[in-house]
């Protein structure tokens, strides 16, 4: 089994508003030594699977400042210092698309860039929905989208759906909720 690399050395050399750039020096079990960049620690995310009914999950459609265009995807937000996962995914969803779920079912953590970010988001599929609404933190109204799971090769077909996220979420709940795509 590999041994992980010893920390020789950590230094912040960036830092915004959002984010913190560290430097980690490295060196590995073989004596190797690296210097690699990272984006540490953060709390954790979700992303939510919203089912309206057995057959329509709803996605929303909202400007991404990263891609500089609307995005299609599933509601997401972070997990607050304190806050249980589930209680902010149902949380979110009322936010992002007037929803509250009467079950949750955390389905699985996935990472993003593990080379480069320590962050994790967690997916939660949502379902028996009922109408139920919170303030949310967006600049303007978010799109809600209605989406048929047996359009999904169409789905997957469009350019405006395209966040990783978002599609790896949404064939893990498929294949918890017993469909094949």
């Amino acid at each position: 089994m590999l041994r992980k690399p010893k920390i020789l050395d950590r230094r912040i050399v960036a830092q915004s508003r959002l984010f913190r750039v560290e430097e980690v020096d490295l060196e590995f079990a073989n004596g190797a030594r690296r210097t690699f960049e990272r984006v540490p620690g953060g709390t954790d995310s979700v992303m939510i699977v919203p089912m309206l009914d057995a057959e329509t999950v709803l996605l929303i459609r909202e400007y991404g400042a990263g891609s500089d265009r609307y995005e299609l995807g599933l509601p997401k937000g972070v997990v607050e210092a304190g806050e249980d996962p589930l209680v902010a995914a149902d949380r979110e969803i009322q936010e992002e698309i007037g929803y509250g779920a009467r079950e949750l079912q955390m389905i699985k953590r996935v990472s993003l860039v593990p080379g480069y970010i320590q962050h994790h988001s967690l997916i939660v599929l949502a379902r028996d929905l009922y109408p139920k609404s919170l303030p949310g933190d967006e600049p303007e109204p978010i799109e809600v989208v209605p989406w048929r799971l047996d359009a999904i090769d169409e789905l997957l077909a469009r350019e405006d759906f395209n966040e990783a996220r978002s599609v790896a979420a949404l064939f893990i709940a498929l294949r918890v909720m017993g469909r094949e795509p």
